[in-house]
């Protein structure tokens, strides 16, 4: 996947536990170690306001863009 959840880093540096970010946002546990394992295809972004509001962060501090390799097959066409 081409974007990184850089979540479990910040949850580290502002010491929060998944837990507590779970029901401050209201999302499940489960749900919230998806989004921070990278296993969701995608999220509200209320959601990410949310996050973004309880962490005092930015979008760009959780989410970063890394592009794909291109193919070692590929002739470059």
């Amino acid at each position: 996947m081409p974007i990184k959840i850089h979540l479990d880093m910040l949850l580290v540096q502002r010491k929060v536990k998944s837990k507590d970010l779970a029901q401050a946002i209201g999302i499940t546990e489960q749900n919230l170690s998806l989004l921070k394992q990278g296993k969701v295809k995608g999220f509200r972004l209320s959601t990410l306001e949310a996050i973004c509001l309880y962490l005092d962060c930015q979008p760009g501090d959780l989410l970063q863009w890394v592009p794909a390799e291109p193919d070692a097959d590929s002739d470059g066409e």
